[in-house]
């Protein structure tokens, strides 16, 4: 029996399972952010506005293409000029700096679509939670997230000297059945300027005493693990000098897995980033995830996946269903109704509950849409059910 099927069949057997998350300068999430920055200022505008904004950074360039409806116009340059500088490319001799050129290509979108109060598209969506952290994220993504969280610190604070944006963290947990018990390995991979051998020796040391250490202390908090054998690799490919769209082009919506539940749950396919909440790859997966958060918050079930499809025009999903992997309190055709009793899951009632028709979105460009680093957002509340 493969580990998956072990873990799908709720058995004892122990296994390791790994998630990634990259920074907030990696080339795909660069693109990101400025899809959802794009996003924000035409919703601050007009919030009835419709977009779907796509992304690609290469060689000191910025291309953007979609599609647009709104009663407002913004000026774009400045707004992706804005992004790039925060994230951190300033320097204009690494091949890609909030200087560079920028092809605009976003255009009207379709009048058939315009007129649409249903799903804008067909597709499937899925939400997640469990009892594997406080936030009720799987372990794995949530350590891997906050290892490049706590190292984008030390970069913008100075406290690690010589490090650039672009970033990779990897996280391996074992798990005996569902459970996770132990730590096996932790990877970051980050951009770094020029260094002389002595000092890369010593930008690899404090990573792991400011970043490593202080993550796994935080994470301890939350569930003490053993592990024993825990390897920690810190650029395990060598000195990593050229990075950034400079060196690796960027696409927005190229990190599904990382944006959601690090593969420890499934996902319908449907990236996030650019795409107003009558988009229903974003708005319904947001609804799923509060949902299945609400399910094991309410102590309904240990763990909660949820999956949503529509149909597109249509206002209400095609198919709702739930699986609490033998841990639900109550049976899961159950909980289905409670579901359909407690709430609106026509696209305007998911929109109009969760507050999605507002500049909320860049701040989900980085570090995954659910979980610690959203705490605040509407979708990570918890109703009592």
């Amino acid at each position: 029996m493969t580990a998956l099927h072990a873990k799908q069949a709720g058995s004892k057997q122990s296994y390791i399972f790994t998630s990634e998350s990259v920074s907030e300068g990696h080339p795909d999430k660069v693109c990101d952010q400025i899809s959802d920055a794009i996003l924000d200022a035409y919703l601050a505008q007009d919030p009835q506005s419709r977009v779907a904004c796509e992304c690609l950074a290469t060689l000191d360039r910025v291309i953007l293409s979609g599609e647009i409806k709104s009663s407002r116009s913004i000026e774009v340059e400045p707004i992706v000029r804005e992004v790039i500088r925060k994230i951190g490319y300033t320097d204009p001799n690494r091949c890609f700096d909030y200087n560079c050129k920028i092809q605009n290509y976003l255009h009207e979108q379709s009048a058939e679509l315009n007129k649409n109060t249903g799903a804008g598209d067909q597709g499937l969506m899925f939400g997640y939670a469990c009892n594997q952290t406080k936030s009720l994220m799987p372990i794995p993504i949530e350590v891997a997230h906050q290892l490049l969280i706590n190292l984008a610190k030390a970069r913008k604070s100075g406290s690690i000297p010589y490090l650039l944006p672009d970033a990779k963290s990897q996280v391996s947990f074992r798990f005996e059945g569902r459970k996770p018990k132990a730590v096996e390995s932790l990877v970051i991979s980050t951009n770094h300027q020029d260094l002389s051998d002595d000092d890369y020796a010593d930008l690899k040391a404090a990573i792991i005493e400011k970043v490593v250490h202080p993550t796994m202390t935080e994470m301890g908090d939350e569930q003490s693990f053993d592990s024993p054998n825990l390897r920690i690799l810190i650029n395990p490919m060598g000195s990593w000098s050229k990075g950034g769209p400079g060196a690796d082009t960027g696409l927005t919506g190229r990190k599904i897995i990382v944006d959601t539940y690090g593969g420890w749950a499934q996902h319908g396919g449907g990236a996030f980033s650019g795409k107003d909440p009558t988009k229903v790859d974003r708005s319904a997966a947001y609804m799923a995830r509060h949902i299945a958060k609400s399910i094991v918050g309410s102590g309904l079930a240990d763990e909660c996946l949820i999956q949503f499809s529509f149909v597109i025009g249509q206002k209400q999903p095609e198919s709702v269903m739930i699986e609490t992997f033998g841990s639900g309190k109550l049976p899961d055709i159950r909980i289905e109704e409670i579901i359909g009793q407690e709430f609106d899951l026509t696209v305007l009632g998911i929109i109009e509950y969760l507050g999605l028709a507002q500049p909320i979105y860049q701040p989900t460009a980085t570090y995954g849409h659910f979980g610690m680093n959203m705490k605040d957002a509407s979708w990570e509340k918890i109703k009592k059910l």
